[in-house]
């Protein structure tokens, strides 16, 4: 059977000031104790450690054998403890987040970065998913956690609101309605706006075509021919505008700007965890709540 790990810390100072007296202070134990865990422990080892006299304490070879071999294996064992106690506590392991495209532009990469900075025994992969699919994967464990944009349908999981955005529309910098700060709702609505396909991504759809419910005569919805078209020439030229959160405004393609809708309604981003939560999973939930407040992401 092992020694008893503070009986074995003990035997180490002592092995450091060869005196019980001094050993002891430096422990803050009384001496008799610690003559008692020395005899314990030697006792355990079925060897003597020390020879005593009145005068002086000398190691024996056993002595100095574990003097030299315990240090390396002690701070072995801390380190193990250590490693429990992390993972206990959610700061280490493999996180994977799936993130819809609309969260990637900001708010999923500072979450990442804040999670990867924070706890370096974290390894995070983040992937672009279609925004429906991210709580059903977060349900049945194919990923630990989603952001998503708006409150999408899904059972076995929970939604937190991670942030609040304004939301505005993108459009050419050369656009009439780009000399304003700020567009009113029925400008926009006069020219084609630009829809992800509500078969692809119905809540997101939906909430941004409510926008214009109440404009006279109706708004033009106008669906890219697929569901991420990067070259988007139609914005580019002037054709469309394209309903945006205000994170468009930090990563805008060359030729298009940003301006928000005077009036309308924030748009808001979840972070979305299975229903029964690991410590990793309150690990992100608390990095998460953390960086909203630092960000100011939701406002008092």
């Amino acid at each position: 059977m092992a020694p008893d790990t503070v009986s074995l810390r003990y035997f180490l100072v002592l092995a450091q000031e060869l005196n019980f007296t001094r050993a002891a202070a430096r422990i803050g134990i009384a001496q008799p104790a610690l003559s008692a865990r020395i005899r314990r422990l030697e006792a355990e080892l079925g060897t003597a450690l020390l020879v005593r006299n009145t005068r002086s304490v000398v190691l024996t070879t056993a002595g100095a054998a574990l003097a030299e071999s315990a240090p390396p294996a002690l701070a072995a064992l801390d380190r193990a403890w250590d490693t429990a106690r992390s993972a206990a506590a959610g700061e280490l392991g493999t996180l994977r987040i799936g993130y819809s495209l609309s969260a990637g532009a900001e708010t999923t990469p500072a979450l990442v970065d804040r999670l990867i900075r924070d706890n370096s025994g974290l390894e995070v992969s983040a992937v672009p998913m279609a925004t429906p699919e991210i709580s059903p994967a977060v349900a049945d464990g194919r990923i630990d956690a989603g952001i998503t944009r708006g409150e999408q349908p899904g059972r076995g999981v929970r939604r937190f609101l991670l942030r609040r955005a304004r939301v505005g529309v993108q459009l050419a910098q050369h656009h009439p309605l780009a000399e304003h700060p700020e567009i009113e709702i029925a400008d926009a609505a006069a020219y084609p706006l630009r829809l992800p396909d509500r078969a692809a991504n119905p809540v997101i759809h939906d909430q941004l075509s409510a926008l214009f419910r109440d404009t006279r005569p109706h708004p033009r919805f106008h669906t890219p021919a697929v569901s991420y078209d990067m070259s988007q020439r139609d914005l580019r030229d002037g054709v469309t505008l394209a309903p945006a959160g205000e994170a468009a405004a930090t990563v805008q393609p060359a030729g298009l700007t940003w301006r928000p809708l005077r009036g309308a309604p924030s748009l808001t981003f979840h972070l979305v965890l299975p229903r029964e939560q690991s410590p990793l999973h309150r690990r992100i939930r608390a990095v998460a709540k953390t960086l909203a407040h630092e960000l100011h992401w939701l406002p008092d």
